[in-house]
């Protein structure tokens, strides 16, 4: 649980620490602005997608066809290290999704947590106000126009009241904001000191991990993550821990709000009709 909490958490921050503003000198409408439509985007549930997700870690990469459903997301797998799968593999995933189909208990477990990881990321998201200062650094020239730079750091006056903010405390980083959509096309997080859960028995992540985090429009101005990469290590219950992941989104397809979690497995099933964006996933270096 602690694990899963605290990737939902390094996975919010950069889209939600850029939406509470800056301090007295950084304070000007585009943040003002751009903590708007981050805060309005997060607690947006009407425009689901379909799309393609391309997970790696050091050791396995995936490929899933993720579908969101007002039931919660489902998925399919498509590829195991960039090879289609085995005959045995596509049996596998096929009884896990008639699996979700006959027992609708199953998807409402997985509706639940990522409402409870929704949760956990609002309240980080809440505490941001005071959790960071910014600072602006100019203007530079990104793919689609003009970027507006900035670095932010923490606030000392700020006092986590739990698990969930208590990574705040020692984030470091810079953010680029989209000057014509004002919303967050890049960030780069940074820990400066070894963050400690629960005095250190729960966990703790070590200094010197980082995050990056791309955003771009995947058409009709709905902006979503398109790349993610961490490398993190620590200590998780006593035990050593290395999250090193890299993560792209794309073919992002709207689809329906109201489509039922069957109808999603149903449609994946057929693997067809999967559109392509016209955003791209290229980041900002």
């Amino acid at each position: 649980m602690i694990v899963r909490l605290l990737t939902s958490l390094l996975l919010i921050l950069p889209l939600t620490a850029v939406t509470q503003g800056g301090d007295a000198q950084a304070n000007n409408g585009l943040v003002q602005q751009a903590l708007a439509n981050e805060v309005r985007a997060a607690s947006d549930a009407q425009h689901p997608m379909r799309y393609r997700l391309r997970k790696q870690s050091p050791r396995l990469s995936s490929t899933k066809e993720i579908f969101e459903t007002r039931d919660g997301a489902v998925a399919r797998l498509l590829e195991i290290n960039d090879s289609p799968l085995s005959t045995t593999d596509e049996q596998k995933e096929e009884a896990r999704l008639n699996a979700l189909l006959a027992d609708p208990g199953k998807q409402r477990h997985r509706k639940q947590s990522e409402d409870e990881d929704s949760a956990r990321a609002m309240k980080v998201l809440r505490a941001l106000p005071s959790a960071f200062l910014y600072q602006y650094k100019g203007v530079r020239q990104g793919p689609a126009g003009a970027l507006e730079q900035y670095t932010f750091r923490p606030n000392p006056k700020f006092n986590p009241a739990d698990l969930e903010t208590q990574v705040l405390t020692q984030m470091t980083g810079e953010i680029w904001i989209d000057a014509s959509q004002q919303r967050v096309v890049r960030l780069e997080g940074h820990l400066q000191q070894d963050v400690d859960f629960g005095w250190g028995i729960l966990g703790r992540l070590s200094k010197g991990g980082w995050i990056v985090l791309a955003q771009a429009d995947v058409g009709d101005h709905q902006w979503r993550i398109v790349h993610f990469q961490m490398s993190l290590s620590g200590r998780v219950l006593l035990k050593s821990k290395v999250f090193d992941t890299l993560e792209d989104e794309t073919q992002f397809v709207p689809v329906p709000a109201g489509m039922k979690y069957q109808q999603a497995i149903q449609i994946l099933r057929g693997n067809g009709g999967s559109g392509t964006t016209s955003a791209s996933t290229e980041s900002v270096h």
